[in-house]
């Protein structure tokens, strides 16, 4: 079947923000019209859910950021507690609900992020602005309490529909705007709205009575009518967009409502994969636990760490600081960067690998074995594979610091990062290791030996250090472990002759191309 509802338009003011953000015409207006009540079964609350903070730019100059919150709901203000030095918020699920009117489609919510200061709060950047608004910083939205759906600054980005939203659903970036590289108090936030429901589902009555046709008494999740591998909650989410009709009767663009995934009509999921990140729709499903979006870029990597030996030899483990530089670099790009390293919730397939015996350094065979045992846990067709890059941290491998053993795979040793972490010349010991970290999973991207990856140019005294200095990437070693700089980042090709975008470049298939 093919699903096309039209919507009560509702009221707003007439210089909605959103217009240049989704494209909508310039007599589009929403009126909102009393109707009928849309969840008989009970009284409609709707609550929003910050799940995820974290700050992209330095915030405080002398401190780590003191963020709180602040959600208006139909103009009704909420504000969180402020969470004290705090630059990365994770597992945050702060929340605030209200009772909402059960004959209204759509309910407007604002959400700012503050950083806290003795007599002068910063409003922090989660937003994309647009040209009639440069300064925006917050997000405004529009759920429909009809499908459970919002549109506005966040939307489903669906590529051939109208709406623009490279961060995701449910994300907001601050980057959008193309301040990568200033400072403008850019931050990240990850959050989820949406209204209780009598069979806890998560799919409204009117949906599943006017669209569906399922019970609303019934939990309906992991329903698979059209055996395509997808269960109904997954198409329902991700196969709405938002669209408009121009409607004669009152000389005005109204809202509709689609369904381009049918729980109820076959998809080839296998084969779908919208956002081109190698990730195809039902892998993004197996990921969705995570937060994988079908539509935005995601890419998963698995981290394994070797386990301590002997007194001198201690584990080998990647710092939670350099998970943080590695991850920025990436979310600010709107690729976001999961790392499997074993602090998730629920499935995790990060292993603690033994320690190889003491001074034996690990050969190429000793680390493609760990591949195949800790990774694939000997099974070829486990799932992961053509999912999650893989990267492991060992003691001391043979022959370099780092390098990729399969286009999926690849390892950095401890031993020699921790002499780059006693050179004067290097970086922070997160530098160091974030940077070898990320070099090696640009290889799995398909970033190979372009300019300044030679070892004639790690050094001033070298003739490609200075041919190459305009690419400003971890890909070139005379940027690796943060020599005479903190760089931890891709080139984006913006430096003239020599360089190199980097960025524009990623293959996220190369890592799939033969085991």
């Amino acid at each position: 079947m093919s699903f096309s509802i039209f919507n009560e338009s509702i009221a707003q003011p007439n210089n909605l923000s959103i217009k240049n953000r989704i494209f909508l015409p310039s007599n589009f207006n929403i009126l909102n019209k009393i109707n009928e009540d849309y969840d008989p079964l009970l009284n409609i609350e709707l609550t929003v859910e910050i799940n995820e903070i974290r700050a992209l730019d330095i915030i405080d100059k002398n401190n780590d950021p003191d963020f709180y919150l602040k959600i208006f709901i139909n103009g009704e203000e909420f504000k969180s507690p402020i969470w004290r030095n705090e630059q990365y918020l994770s597992d945050l699920n702060w929340s605030c609900t209200l009772d909402v009117p059960d004959d209204q489609e759509f309910v407007e919510i604002i959400i700012q992020l503050w950083d806290w200061n003795l007599g002068r709060d910063t409003l922090c950047d989660i937003a994309y602005n647009d040209n009639e608004n440069p300064d925006r910083k917050d997000l405004t939205l529009y759920y429909s309490i009809k499908t459970g759906h919002w549109f506005g600054d966040d939307m489903i980005y669906v590529p051939h529909s109208w709406s623009v939203d490279l961060s995701g659903y449910g994300r907001g970036n601050g980057c959008d705007d193309n301040s990568i590289y200033i400072q403008d108090n850019d931050c990240e936030i990850y959050f989820n709205i949406y209204q209780n429901d009598f069979d806890d589902d998560g799919i409204p009555y009117w949906t599943e009575t006017e669209i569906f046709n399922t019970n609303p008494n019934i939990d309906d999740r992991g329903r698979d009518d059209d055996l395509d591998g997808i269960p109904i909650e997954w198409e329902n989410k991700w196969g709405h967009e938002f669209d408009y009709e121009y409607d004669e009767l009152t000389d005005q663009y109204i809202i509709v409502h689609r369904w381009f995934y049918d729980p109820f009509e076959w998809n080839d999921h296998s084969n779908i994969d919208e956002d081109n990140d190698a990730l195809n729709n039902l892998e993004e499903y197996l990921t969705s636990g995570w937060g994988s979006d079908p539509f935005r870029k995601d890419l998963f990597v698995e981290l394994d760490q070797m386990d301590s030996g002997s007194l001198f030899e201690k584990e080998s483990i990647l710092p939670d600081g350099s998970k943080h530089l590695i991850r920025n670099a990436f979310n600010r790009q709107n690729i976001v960067f999961h790392l499997d390293d074993g602090t998730w919730d629920g499935e995790t397939g990060t292993e603690i690998v033994p320690f190889d015996d003491v001074g034996e350094q690990s050969t190429w065979e000793e680390v493609n074995s760990i591949y195949e045992d800790y990774f694939l846990h000997n099974n070829e067709n486990n799932w992961r594979r053509g999912v999650f890059h893989y990267g492991v941290v060992i003691y001391n491998a043979e022959g370099a610091s780092g390098y990729c053993f399969r286009p999926d795979a690849f390892q950095i040793s401890r031993v020699g990062l921790e002499k780059k972490v006693r050179s004067p010349v290097c970086g922070s010991k997160d530098v160091v290791y974030a940077s070898a970290y990320m070099h090696e999973l640009g290889h799995s991207l398909g970033l190979m030996f372009l300019g300044g990856h030679s070892r004639d140019a790690y050094f001033p005294w070298q003739p490609l250090w200075w041919k190459f200095r305009p690419y400003k990437s971890i890909m070139n070693y005379g940027y690796m472990y943060g020599f005479l700089h903190n760089l931890v980042d891709y080139s984006d090709g913006s430096r003239g002759k020599n360089d190199f975008n980097d960025w524009a470049n990623i293959d996220f298939y190369y890592f799939q191309s033969y085991y």
